[in-house]
Formats: structure tokens, C-alpha cells, sequence
């Protein structure tokens, strides 16, 4: 795959993806009705940290993908 079609691919993807799970998230976010859920302030941080042990994974993975090139080696 070329470098243009290569991109065109991940700008359409990560376009989808993104806006997939920010919709996700927003409707996680719907949860906090009380009126219509019961949920304790656990259940909360729960959600919270998984959901950021993910974001933290995802960054990770990208800037490992940088990182590597930049290894510098010595004795």
C-alpha cells in the first residue's frame, strides 16, 4: 500500500473509530441518571479507571510505534 492510500486509509478509519467510541462513551455518560440507574461512587471510579487504563494503552501503542525508531544503543 502507498504512503497516500496508506493514510487515506487510517484517517478514514481512525474518522469512524473515534467517533464510534466517543458515541460509546457519551451513552456510558447516560448512565449517571439517577432517576433511571442506581450505581455507587465504586461503581463509578470502576468505569473511570478501566476507561482511562485504556486511553493509556492506546497512547502507548502510538507512541511506541515512534519510540522505536529513536532507540539509541550503548555500552
Amino acid at each position: 500500500m502507498t504512503e497516500s492510500k496508506s493514510r487515506t486509509k487510517f484517517v478514514e478509519l481512525a474518522e469512524k473509530r473515534v467517533s464510534r467510541a466517543i458515541k460509546d462513551i457519551r451513552l456510558v455518560g447516560n448512565l449517571s441518571n439517577k432517576s433511571n440507574y442506581s450505581y455507587t461512587d465504586q461503581d463509578i471510579k470502576k468505569i473511570v479507571r478501566v476507561l482511562r487504563s485504556e486511553i493509556d494503552v492506546l497512547k502507548s501503542r502510538f507512541e511506541s510505534s515512534t519510540t522505536e525508531n529513536e532507540t539509541v544503543f550503548k555500552l
